[in-house]
């Protein structure tokens, strides 16, 4: 099964709509990582679009921040329905594909559940715990494919703001939760102004 990740869109719609339509014709789904929106920002285009399509989804922490924000919510412009269909949307998902275990979640699957899972995090030695063929996680806006005490974690980067160092390229991902295989796909941010060719690379983990 090919799994599309898409993480960190932080209202870029215009990213968010080009990933969710190249990934339609290949995905079998698309799994949403979190942080769709940015701080108390809500974005009704990228929340509309994600709920509406019927993606499962995981809450960010800038999700989680906005829903404990009355004035936030309470703003000009942002639509209720959303903002009630979002509160039902779960911290972490756990399922089997391809008699396989995925765990998803934004940031951390441990506590405080809030840390970075950089290359050489610490808690990518806890892997173990989780059982778990597969971890996907977004946060760092770095794209990242790593295997850790058998479980393979997946990072597709940001598809609203890369911080890869010397990139201006947003990113999401496929996973082949058959072949294991990740390939990233990059293109440039419309947010400033750029446009061209998604760029693939595929990333292997040992």
């Amino acid at each position: 099964m090919k799994l599309g990740l898409v993480s960190d869109a932080h209202g870029n719609a215009g990213s968010f709509a080009r990933a969710l339509d190249e990934l339609a014709a290949e995905a079998d789904e698309v799994l949403l990582l979190g942080d769709l929106i940015h701080e108390y920002r809500f974005s009704n285009e990228v929340i509309g679009r994600a709920l509406d399509d019927g993606l499962r989804y995981v809450l960010g922490n800038h999700e989680l921040g906005f829903l404990k924000n009355p004035a936030a919510i309470a703003r000009p412009g942002v639509v209720p329905e959303l903002v009630a269909r979002l509160r039902e949307m779960p911290l972490r998902l756990d399922f089997e594909v391809d008699g396989k275990r995925v765990v998803v979640v934004h940031a951390s699957p441990f506590p405080p559940y809030t840390d970075y899972l950089f290359t050489g995090s610490p808690l990518l030695a806890r892997c173990a715990e989780l059982e778990a063929d597969f971890l996907l996680v977004g946060h760092t806006h770095v794209p990242m494919a790593e295997r850790h005490h058998g479980t393979l974690v997946v990072n597709p980067g940001s598809i609203g703001e890369t911080r890869e160092h010397g990139s201006a390229m947003v990113s999401y991902a496929i996973l082949d939760t058959a072949s294991e295989e990740v390939e990233v796909r990059r293109f440039p941010n419309p947010v400033g102004g750029l446009d061209g060719p998604t760029e693939r690379e595929i990333l292997t983990a040992a």
